[in-house]
């Protein structure tokens, strides 16, 4: 039988299980998706299949890939040699799988080029073609660190696909895409599964998974908890943390309270003109933000969400205009949650020694992390780890903590719940919303996500790029 089959796979540490044993069936033109909250289990199991566990994680049970029985983990080495060909995937974050020495093009012609085998021109045109369909087509020529994340995240995308694998595992394809390109990668997936591809998708993104269809599977603590066609699981599921799970969705939010702001401003810009690669982005050209108060930025990936906040920031200067910082206290006060929370912390350090660090320097009482480690629902015993050995919902977690030891008087929160699911994302807008409420912190929350804007801010500004 073609596809996947999941005997019993478990993953463990020397001390504990991450995740119980689980069994599933993946078939070629049957899509399966992984739902659950960070840190459930989800991403480890895609991992175990992959053989791809970091070295401290082992994992145990069978797999049947296309035929082909493999024993875990005496046989975990041997899935090497279906990578490419049989087995692809497409990790959380997109920097990690993209080489920063070689464009874009380059990197996804050579998937044509070395495994599907394709003459060099052939490739190069094959890899053009796909950009295209990712509105990619510019960045073609650019470096991954050139891209914004969205762009990144489209360009790994393609870089997964271009060897021509017949099971593709997706790690959150869709993090940090706006609507309409997660539209068009939901697209492409379910082209993939209709030609008869087999596809295996992690998401906490529940629109996804409902354009996906197929099969669900929900996860939590590391087991599974229901299972079943995507129509019963996502509309009439039987478990109530599933139930939690989709009442957490931003559309099902409260709508937001409309405050008028009348204490003093934070930041302010004028007359701000900001270009990329010879094009000028639509960055608001006035601007002003009071303390306490939440404005939303949204628009497409590219747009200029990220680079305004680092004008604001003073990380960026601007062809024309003026930044006033208003607050009359240190430049730590002014302070930035980046998109891509694996860049921040250094790998081979474990939490506890970075964190410990910061503490330190800024004479901060552990007492301190602790409780903000409680409110951000982050256990005691992550501190011991690296951080490759965590998920990027719990990383993300993490830099948020960073950030709010040092009681910041404005925080630009670029696309901070991007990688989180809907629990977590709904707990860590509440906890940016009562920051900003209790401390008077001014915040510029960026994201994709409209709904979760409209909800959560008191206003918001849409972005558009310009010519």
């Amino acid at each position: 039988m073609k596809g996947l089959q999941v005997i019993g796979i478990s993953v463990t540490t020397a001390s504990a299980t991450l995740v119980e044993p689980v069994d599933f069936t993946l078939q070629p033109g049957q899509p399966l998706t992984l739902l659950g909250e960070t840190g459930s289990g989800k991403s480890l199991l895609a991992q175990a299949v992959m053989g791809i566990l970091p070295d401290d994680l082992q994992a145990s049970g069978t797999l049947i890939i296309n035929e082909q029985r493999f024993t875990l983990p005496q046989d975990a080495g041997l899935l090497r040699e279906l990578w490419g060909r049989t087995l692809a995937s497409l990790p959380q974050e997109p920097w990690l799988s993209l080489d920063p020495t070689m464009s874009v093009l380059q990197q996804i012609a050579e998937g044509y080029r070395y495994v599907r085998g394709q003459a060099k021109s052939t490739s190069a045109l094959s890899a053009q073609r796909d950009l295209q369909q990712l509105g990619l087509q510019d960045a073609a020529p650019r470096f991954p660190w050139q891209l914004s994340g969205g762009m990144a995240q489209r360009a790994a995308f393609a870089a997964a696909r271009a060897g021509g694998a017949e099971i593709l595992i997706a790690d959150e394809p869709t993090k940090g895409l706006d609507v309409a390109r997660r539209d068009e990668v939901a697209a492409l997936l379910r082209r993939e599964v209709a030609d008869g591809g087999t596809l295996l998708t992690i998401t906490h993104d529940i629109a996804l998974a409902r354009q996906l269809s197929g099969e669900v599977i929900v996860m939590h603590k590391g087991k599974v908890i229901e299972q079943g066609r995507a129509e019963q699981v996502l509309h009439e599921p039987q478990q109530r943390y599933t139930r939690e799970l989709l009442a957490a969705d931003p559309t099902a939010w409260p709508a937001r309270q409309q405050t008028v702001m009348g204490s003093k401003p934070v930041v302010s810009a004028e007359g701000i003109r900001l270009q990329r690669g010879g094009k000028s982005l639509g960055v608001p050209q006035d601007f002003r933000l009071h303390a306490g108060e939440i404005v939303g930025l949204h628009g497409a990936s590219g747009s200029g969400k990220s680079s305004f906040g680092d004008v604001l920031l003073g990380l960026l200067t601007p062809q024309q205009g003026k930044v006033t910082r208003h607050a009359a206290v240190d430049g730590l006060k002014y302070q930035k949650i980046y998109q891509d929370p694996s860049a921040l912390f250094p790998p081979t350090r474990t939490l506890a020694q970075s964190l410990d660090d910061v503490l330190r320097r800024h004479r901060i009482a552990s007492t301190r992390r602790d409780a903000l480690m409680e409110q951000l629902a982050l256990t005691p015993e992550l501190l011991t780890r690296r951080p490759d050995s965590l998920s990027g919902g719990e990383l993300q977690r993490f830099s948020l903590l960073r950030v709010m030891l040092l009681d910041p008087v404005f925080l630009f929160a670029d696309e901070p719940t991007s990688r989180l699911d809907p629990l977590v994302q709904q707990q860590t807008i509440q906890l940016i919303t009562s920051l900003a409420r209790e401390q008077q912190c001014a915040v510029l929350l960026v994201s994709h996500d409209r709904d979760l804007l409209e909800k959560a801010t008191h206003r918001m500004i849409a972005m558009e790029a310009v010519a």
